[in-house]
């Protein structure tokens, strides 16, 4: 197992345990006290977790801009997006979220006929000027931080809109919880979104499963499918499975 690859595990048994023993690694994935350190102080650097004596804890996220999210585990989305935008066909309506993930399916749009994106990412909206994609942006208040527009239905008649297929970010994703966002405002253009789209894709990484943010978006019963990358546990995929929820993994280019 690449170093890489190995600490992504390692982040993922901890996000799921929360707190473990340095030694309870080191049985875990085989590998020497040495080694886990090595993996934990990188980790560490990159402030995803906490040291103590003898053991570790995850940091749970806050909410980041988006500028300096757009290169954070950027294969992972770049994978994802492609794999989402596999699912659009010619012809298509579809809603692009607000973000990070989701942006990164612009390069694999462009290029499909008669097909129209509706968003309220001011980034998407942008990257699609000049190309023959019909864009639809939905009306509200910006919100400058994630350089998105939130809106309601006093802002924005929504069920005007005819989508075939929503492409959903989420902050946290849990059985208990569904999809969950940090800013109530995003939230609640997110529902709205999802209540009139024919299919709804929820696109997110493997950092995101078994945790709950601030706010509820939808039960993970209105999510048609799941993407993510293969990083996630097996233990997780088998407990999301066993609730009828479907998970699409995608392959990885380190």
């Amino acid at each position: 197992m690449y170093m890489i690859e190995r600490q992504q595990h390692i982040l993922q048994f901890i996000r799921e345990h929360k707190v473990v023993k340095l030694v309870t690694l080191t049985k875990e994935f085989n590998v020497s006290m040495e080694t886990i350190r090595r993996d934990i102080q990188q980790l560490v650097l990159e402030k995803k977790i906490e040291k103590f004596y003898g053991g570790v804890k995850y940091v749970e996220p806050v909410e980041g801009i988006i500028d300096q999210r757009l290169h954070e585990q950027l294969p992972e989305k770049i994978a994802i997006a492609k794999a989402c935008a596999s699912y659009v066909q010619d012809g298509d309506c579809i809603f692009i979220d607000s973000g990070t993930t989701t942006y990164q399916m612009i390069p694999f749009l462009v290029e499909k006929e008669k097909l129209t994106v509706i968003t309220n990412s001011l980034p998407v909206a942008s990257e699609l000027i000049g190309s023959k994609v019909e864009v639809i942006i939905i009306g509200g208040k910006i919100r400058h931080s994630e350089k998105s527009v939130t809106s309601n239905e006093f802002l924005f008649r929504f069920d005007h809109l005819n989508i075939n297929k929503a492409f959903i970010c989420a902050s946290g994703v849990s059985i208990e919880k569904g999809i969950s966002d940090f800013n109530l405002e995003e939230a609640i253009t997110r529902k709205q979104i999802i209540s009139i789209s024919q299919t709804v894709f929820l696109a997110t990484d493997s950092s995101k499963f078994n945790k709950d943010v601030a706010i509820q978006v939808c039960p993970l019963q209105e999510i048609d499918t799941i993407i993510t990358d293969n990083t996630l546990s097996k233990k997780t995929i088998m407990h999301f499975t066993k609730e009828g929820v479907q998970i699409k993994l995608v392959q990885t280019d380190k």
